[in-house]
């Protein structure tokens, strides 16, 4: 499939999940834009690309840096001439997985998950749509998580961060539309990267996987990078101000 061929997605924040995406972009013809804060893993992927016959360029990104947003929307569009979609991908996990309620939290902690991942994608937003303004309109994808609708008893920052970004991808699906931008969130489950399938035990596996509908396998990657696909992709030209969580059911929310 090429449902992105010729577009240029601009893919901010890679890792694990980001990298599935850049693949999956360059795979169906996109030229790929990778920003992240570890520059030698925007490389890696980048590289990655390039060797199978894709085009991709990686740069160093600081999500909470105006300057640094800046220079990465300028990068693809001097490279590429132009940006038609923004994955806002990047997140900080300040606050881990400590054990503290609002009582205890830290407000240094919840100050670096606001900054990053409400103050972040704002900025990228601002940044971003002026030059979708230009070819025409586009497509924005934020990555949130089903944190932004579970029950917080631990990591309150991080499910607060994620609640921002829906009402942000609200906003932008609603300001917008009118000029042909389209916004929508993707709200992941638990995904099995690498480094958590390292970490979990064989009986941890199988309590997640009793969470969501599917009784046989967890989340991957690839099935985040299937829907931001289509989501940028002109197969999701009529969808908008929606968020699609990829859980496995987990959720089942209407």
């Amino acid at each position: 499939m090429k449902r992105l061929e010729n577009k240029v997605i601009v893919l901010a924040g890679s890792g694990a999940i980001g990298g599935a995406c850049a693949h999956r972009y360059a795979n169906e013809g996109a030229a790929v834009l990778i920003g992240d804060m570890d520059a030698k893993a925007a490389t890696s992927v980048v590289d990655e690309i390039c060797a199978a016959g894709g085009s991709a360029v990686g740069v160093e990104l600081d999500g909470t840096s105006e300057e640094s947003i800046a220079a990465m929307v300028a990068r693809a569009v001097s490279e590429f001439g132009g940006i038609d979609g923004l994955h806002a991908n990047f997140a900080s996990f300040a606050d881990g997985s400590a054990n503290v309620d609002l009582l205890d939290m830290e407000l240094d902690v919840y100050d670096e998950e606001m900054r990053v991942d409400a103050r972040g994608f704002l900025l990228v937003s601002r940044h971003a749509i002026p030059e979708l303004r230009k070819r025409g309109g586009g497509s924005i994808v934020y990555m949130s998580s089903v944190a932004a609708y579970m029950p917080a008893p631990v990591r309150l920052a991080y499910s607060m961060a994620k609640s921002a970004i829906l009402s942000l991808t609200r906003h932008v699906a609603g300001r917008f539309g009118p000029e042909n931008i389209r916004a929508n969130a993707i709200a992941p489950g638990l995904i099995l990267t690498p480094r958590l399938e390292a970490n979990l035990s064989e009986e941890q596996k199988q309590f997640f996987r009793q969470q969501s509908l599917f009784r046989d396998r967890l989340g991957r990657p690839e099935d985040v990078a299937a829907m931001a696909s289509f989501l940028l992709s002109d197969d999701g030209a009529f969808v908008t101000g929606q968020v699609m969580c990829v859980d496995g059911g987990a959720t089942c929310r209407p």
